[in-house]
């Protein structure tokens, strides 16, 4: 069968593998039908990953077909992968955090992924994608990552949040927050990236983000934000996420850093400050997104701008890596 592998950093192509025809126990073999493209299986092919070893076959943001049937659902059925593989044994896993298993492994990143015409995954990792098409339930993965982030923040309706960092994830969490009540100010780099975004989504609310920009001024949040959501995995624009935040308020990390992350004190103490990591997705949050597609609430059609057919992937890779700036989700169409 089909697979994309990233040979080294920097070297990707379209290999054989075997085609599993038996899974371990307690797995589920799956035929792939979409794979969106996540910044992560950038960094990969760009060797700005730290914790993987090549070659390595990617993609973790999955929709496919039960190859036999299972819990909720039967073969032929499409399901939602959730692409994080716990040990169910550890502190976090026994507290029913699995999201953050102390020994996680997570397909196309720790171990190989579903870039590739079938694969085998935990039982307890597929969900029924009933109501949802190829496309959508390959969409799940990174929009409950955005949901995680809101469900661990617990925003009161009408608060005042900024989303920093408007990659997917970012959008997950600033449609996710808008769902829960709040008034979203999108917060960017890139003002081109958000006058297409706050157009296409609906958001009235926006600040270019700079060097020399008053973010708090642009936005008219003198007094900061109730919440802010840090989606931008870069350290500058992480530090200077504390000045943005309220005095009561929080601020949660969503994108993530090997660098160490510097704050003035006294700022946070005065303010009162919380601050919060957010990682991965539980079923939970898989369920949240899947329910909120299913009622309209989000806009999938809006979300999928890039696509390629698997045979094409290759080029597809090396074009949209030139340039992503005006990319949100690019789907790898595998059946």
């Amino acid at each position: 069968m089909k697979a994309l592998a990233v040979e080294a950093p920097g070297r990707i192509a379209l290999v054989d593998r075997v085609r599993p025809e038996v899974a371990p126990d307690g797995w589920v073999l799956v035929d792939v039908a979409r794979v969106g493209i996540c910044g992560t299986d950038y960094h990969i092919i760009d060797g700005k990953h730290p914790f993987l070893q090549y070659p390595r076959l990617i993609g973790h943001e999955l929709s496919g077909r039960a190859y036999s049937d299972g819990p909720g659902y039967r073969a032929g059925d499409l399901v939602i992968v959730n692409p994080y593989v716990s040990c169910g044994k550890c502190r976090a896993c026994r507290k029913d955090m699995p999201n953050c298993c102390q020994s996680i492994e997570v397909l196309g990143v720790h171990r190989d992924g579903g870039l590739t015409e079938r694969i085998a995954v935990p039982a307890g990792n597929l969900y029924p994608a009933e109501g949802l098409s190829v496309d959508q339930a390959a969409m799940v993965e990174f929009l409950a990552i955005g949901a995680h982030a809101v469900r661990r923040a617990r925003l009161s309706a009408g608060a005042e949040v900024a989303v920093v960092g408007l990659g997917p994830i970012g959008i997950g969490a600033a449609l996710f927050a808008r769902i829960a009540g709040a008034t979203v100010t999108l917060v960017d780099t890139n003002a081109d990236r958000i006058a297409v975004l706050a157009a296409r989504f609906g958001f009235e609310r926006a600040a270019l983000a700079g060097k020399d920009v008053d973010v708090l001024a642009a936005s008219g949040q003198p007094d900061g934000f109730d919440c802010v959501f840090d989606a931008t995995g870069h350290a500058a624009a992480m530090e200077a996420s504390f000045g943005l935040v309220a005095h009561g308020g929080q601020l949660v990390f969503v994108g993530v850093v090997k660098d160490a992350i510097r704050f003035s004190d006294s700022e946070f103490h005065k303010r009162e400050m919380s601050l919060l990591a957010s990682r991965n997705a539980t079923r939970e949050d898989f369920e949240t997104v899947a329910a909120a597609i299913r009622r309209g609430d989000v806009d999938t059609d809006a979300l999928a701008t890039h696509r390629a057919r698997f045979d094409d992937i290759v080029a597809g890779l090396e074009e949209w890596r030139r340039d992503r700036s005006m990319i949100i989700k690019a789907i790898v169409e595998v059946a």
